[in-house]
């Protein structure tokens, strides 16, 4: 295996990163970023005056292709590596982020004719204008006695594809005809690599309500939801589903021109970005959570059986890796939340010290944060401040902190954001294992993993659990990585099972953070009124009222 190397891309919410590694241990031999030169398009369609609504969250697909070629040719110049020592590449992407394109796979909001309507362009994962769409299809199904249902923990979720799919068809039935396809924006990057498009498993299965025994949902119900959606699986998403870490193709003439790269270079099917982060930890058994850290924060633990847990988002067999049930859940909002404050909530005075000091605002928050002892704030918060992923799945659903004082100091609402987020986790795992899968190892790898101390320290005290913290911040590129090299194959220089690739290119490195006792029995006792808010603030009206008034205004205008 001597010199070769294989690439991992990983498709973030706001950028794209690519990692270069050694395929025999997993070796970074070079990393680069790039920002998507549009970003998250939340307000103003770009080059046009069409104003978005809220709750919409798009992207420009261009951005990706860009983000692709920079990244890579920047790791082939960073490492002096040559072409043809590059064997595999492997994508993973955020999901559910969807695009309708042409038959030759150009996205519809490339055409002239379409660039003007908000519904051509890609729909982020975190686009939860389709919350309405999302309900009714969850109460049909329920009607109905649907069995997909239950593989989802009951509900389906707005930032999935057939409310995404079905708000297209309501409010834009034009594009929804003249799309020939509807793809994850992860499938399309292989298609744009290989010329072949091929659905993944991961997204399929937690996206798309597929499952491996029974499929999609059936046409007799997708008529009952909207009799043009009656042949939406056939017509618009037939496509083969192939598991992760299949190999997908390998790079076409024009890919490898502008990559700079080979034409034997072999490309694995997509998967979804949270998911390789658990090959990329080194993750292989049952019963060991991941925590991937990073804007939101997505739980996932695999089994030997199958599950039916209510309030997890999914479980899919080979979801993650092949001869195990995968399960699901998250927050969909983590790093968003802190930022939010950072950006919204702190003082003049904290950036002045900040800056004097030489430190980022979140360094100096933590610092500060670290002085105080928990409940010696007097605040509680809920962590809905986009909405409830897990384990009431609703959007509508909006944060809160309680116990605001004139005295209140910041990093005294920092830390009950910290903690918030901390006592979801702990909510999230106790459905788990009341659901009957006991959850024998925490482990955390993203940004907030390795930038955030306190807060893991925060996540040991409330769940209860040693946290080992895997030290690498590039755990989804080098999971996608894994899978380029099991797309390769031994033959090549790679693998030919992603359990051997992730025995032997896992990085080896952890910080694990363990319980306090003291602290653990404060936050006991602050758990049980995070609870009380939990279920009164979650399983009442006054939050969605809230929402459906701010809806009314909107439209008043």
């Amino acid at each position: 295996m001597h010199d070769k190397l294989v690439f991992g891309v990983d498709f973030g919410t706001e950028s794209a990163r690519a990692v270069l590694v050694d395929a025999a241990n997993g070796e970074v031999k070079a990393i680069a970023t790039k920002p998507y030169a549009h970003g998250v398009i939340v307000e103003t369609l770009p080059g046009t005056s069409v104003r978005l609504n809220s709750e919409w969250a798009l992207q420009d697909p261009q951005d990706y292709l860009d983000a692709l070629v920079d990244t890579i040719r920047a790791c082939m110049n960073e490492a002096g590596a040559r072409p043809e020592q590059v064997i595999g590449i492997g994508v993973d992407f955020t999901a559910c982020t969807i695009l309708p394109i042409r038959a030759d796979g150009e996205p519809l909001c490339a055409d002239p004719a379409f660039r003007g309507n908000p519904h051509s362009w890609v729909k982020l994962w975190k686009h939860h204008a389709a919350e309405p769409e999302a309900n009714e299809i969850t109460e049909l199904a329920r009607a109905r006695g649907e069995a997909f249902l239950r593989y989802y923990g009951g509900s389906l979720s707005s930032e999935w594809l057939l409310p995404k799919v079905l708000q297209i068809l309501r409010e834009a039935p034009e594009v929804y005809h003249a799309a020939d396809r509807f793809v994850e924006a992860g499938d399309w990057i292989v298609l744009q690599l290989t010329g072949e498009l091929k659905r993944n498993s991961c997204a399929a299965g937690y996206k798309e309500t597929w499952n491996k025994r029974n499929g999609y949902p059936s046409s007799d119900f997708l008529k009952a939801l909207h009799p043009d959606m009656e042949h939406f699986v056939r017509d618009k998403i037939a496509t083969p589903i192939y598991p992760v870490g299949t190999y997908a193709g390998r790079l076409t003439e024009e890919m490898a021109r502008r990559l700079g790269l080979t034409e034997q270079v072999a490309v694995a099917v997509a998967t979804i970005d949270a998911h390789a982060s658990v090959p990329g930890a080194g993750i292989v058994e049952p019963g060991q959570m991941l925590m991937v850290m990073g804007t939101s924060i997505c739980h996932m633990v695999m089994a030997e059986e199958e599950l039916f847990i209510p309030g997890v988002n999914g479980v899919v067999e080979d979801g993650i890796l092949p001869g195990l049930y995968g399960y699901e859940a998250g927050q969909a909002a983590g790093g968003d939340t802190l930022a939010w404050f950072v950006r919204s909530g702190v003082p003049a005075a904290y950036h002045q010290e900040a800056e004097q000091r030489g430190m980022s605002l979140y360094a100096l928050l933590e610092e500060k944060a670290r002085a105080i002892k928990p409940g010696e704030s007097g605040l509680i918060a809920l962590d809905w401040l986009n909405g409830n992923r897990s384990v009431l799945n609703d959007a509508s659903l909006s944060g809160l902190i309680v116990g605001i004082r004139l005295e209140t100091k910041p990093e005294e609402i920092y830390l009950a954001l910290m903690e918030s987020l901390a006592f979801g986790t702990r909510t999230i795992i106790e459905a788990f294992e009341d659901g009957g899968l006991p959850i024998r190892k925490l482990y955390a790898c993203g940004g907030l993993s390795v930038n955030n101390r306190l807060l893991m320290q925060i996540f040991a005290n409330v769940t209860g659990k040693q946290v080992e913290a895997v030290s690498s911040p590039n755990a989804s590129a080098l999971g996608a990585a894994m899978f380029g090299a099991v797309a390769a194959g031994a033959k090549a220089g790679g693998y030919d099972s992603i359990m051997e690739a992730a025995s032997r290119m896992k990085d080896g490195h952890s910080v694990v953070y363990r319980p306090d006792e003291q602290a653990r029995q404060t936050y006991d006792r602050l758990y049980r009124l995070y609870k009380e808010l939990h279920d009164t603030f979650g399983r009442g009206s006054l939050m969605k009222e809230l929402k459906a008034v701010k809806k009314w205004t909107e439209k008043s205008v």
